[in-house]
């Protein structure tokens, strides 16, 4: 449909983002499943909420529902790209060792880009497509140039960028790409150091605002419904379980989020 098209047009690089995510779909077909599974949670959620509110305004609620599942679905695409990232980055220290290991014993670029390939599960696939690429009759620099554009790693991409230029200007290769890898850890070393920065106040909310806190207060509920005659349904106190797990994973995918993308 037209309305698709115009969708997909109206969110900025999402081709590009679809090829870095490494999802098959064109925009239109990515627009129209979004929008598809976002109408099949909004009615189901609405069909659920009716059963216990048999109330015809509850359908009301139907576009509102829509809207926000779909706005946040089509954010999946971002999310898979930043998944990726972190993956990536988790090798692409030993993957660079390993290529300029392999270039100073005298192994050729292209077999050791299929010798890269074999031993890294994640980049290995990118360099496996540009093996692949160049079995198929692409010049080098071309299947670098078509990599460099679809990884979603910004430290991959000086990797790739760093290969093509020496290529092109004949520079040696090792010493360029070890000048790169210097500063890509001293990155993540300095990544690693604002994450210990940043855990043990982190660490400290936690306790206070997801255990410390939810604890006590549970406790002088109780009380307080004992003194007053009040009988909390069985309702209520799962609906305190589940907001206290809630806060706790949210403080843990805080966490895990702000981890930095390496082995540590």
């Amino acid at each position: 449909m037209e309305l698709y098209k115009i969708i997909a047009r109206s969110v900025p690089g999402l081709k590009l983002k679809l090829l870095q995510a490494r999802l098959p779909d064109t925009p239109e077909y990515y627009v129209r499943k979004t929008a598809f599974t976002s109408f099949v949670l909004a009615f189901g959620l609405s069909i659920v909420i009716f059963l216990f509110i048999p109330k015809p305004i509850v359908f009301l609620f139907f576009p509102v529902v829509f809207f926000l599942a779909f706005l946040y679905l089509m954010g999946y695409v971002d999310l898979r790209i930043q998944k990726l990232n972190k993956e990536i980055n988790k090798e692409i220290v030993y993957a660079g060792r390993f290529l300029i290991i392999e270039l100073e014993s005298g192994v050729p670029l292209y077999q050791a880009f299929r010798n890269l390939a074999k031993n890294y599960e994640t980049i290995g696939v990118y360099f496996q497509e540009l093996v692949e690429r160049v079995d198929l009759g692409t010049p080098m620099e071309d299947s670098l140039n078509e990599m460099i554009t679809i990884t979603p790693s910004p430290d991959l991409r000086k990797m790739l960028w760093q290969l093509l230029n020496s290529m092109r200007t004949g520079s040696e290769v090792t010493t360029a790409l070890s000048a790169v890898f210097d500063q890509i850890v001293r990155e993540q070393q300095i990544a690693v150091k604002e994450y210990g920065r940043k855990l043990n106040p982190m660490a400290m909310f936690y306790m206070m605002i997801a255990i410390i806190v939810p604890s006590l207060g549970t406790i002088m509920l109780i009380v307080l419904t004992s003194f007053l005659g009040l009988n909390l349904s069985l309702f209520a106190y799962l609906f305190i379980a589940l907001f206290i797990g809630f806060i706790q994973f949210m403080f843990l995918a805080v966490i895990r989020s702000s981890r930095p993308p390496m082995d540590m």
